[in-house]
């Protein structure tokens, strides 16, 4: 028991070399790309680049595989950042309710002016003053809310 080390909370067992991240930089871009592909990009068998994929996939470093969206072309015109005032300690009751909500794509528990950061996309702004004024000031937890309404947008990939 005296040799065995606990990892750091949010830390690899395994420390990640310059494949892991070259591999892992190539699933951003493409998470379709086949074995045998990011195999011959990262110089390595198809064994390997197997073996460590699955590690990066059972360490949780690799949380899944998901498609980047042209929300506007995928008929959700209107993208907006939300940020919410709320209750001191009902994060966890506040989280589970904007979880069920539609078209958030990305909720954060954060600190400074406010507590919680939404990313959402809804069909049209009537669509969007729909979610916010009765769906999320709903919430008994929520103090205010601040939406601030995206023009434009750009998905970048780690490492570009």
């Amino acid at each position: 028991m005296a040799n065995e080390q606990m990892a750091e909370p949010g830390r690899p067992d395994r420390p990640l070399d310059s494949t892991d991240r070259a591999i892992l930089r190539l699933l951003q871009e493409d998470g379709r790309a086949s074995i045998r592909s990011v195999a011959d990009r990262v110089h390595v068998s198809r064994a390997n680049a197997y073996a460590r994929i699955n590690r990066l996939i059972d360490d949780g470093i690799i949380r899944g595989f998901t498609a980047r969206v042209d929300h506007e072309r995928a008929g959700q015109g209107a993208s907006a950042y939300i940020t919410l005032k709320i209750v001191q300690n009902s994060w966890r009751t506040v989280r589970e309710q904007l979880l069920t909500l539609p078209g958030v794509a990305h909720i954060a528990l954060v600190s400074g002016d406010f507590d919680v950061l939404l990313l959402v996309h809804t069909p049209d702004n009537r669509s969007l003053r729909e979610l916010v004024l009765t769906r999320i000031q709903a919430v008994p937890e929520v103090l205010s809310s601040r939406t601030l309404l995206v023009f434009e947008e750009t998905d970048l990939v780690v490492g570009e």
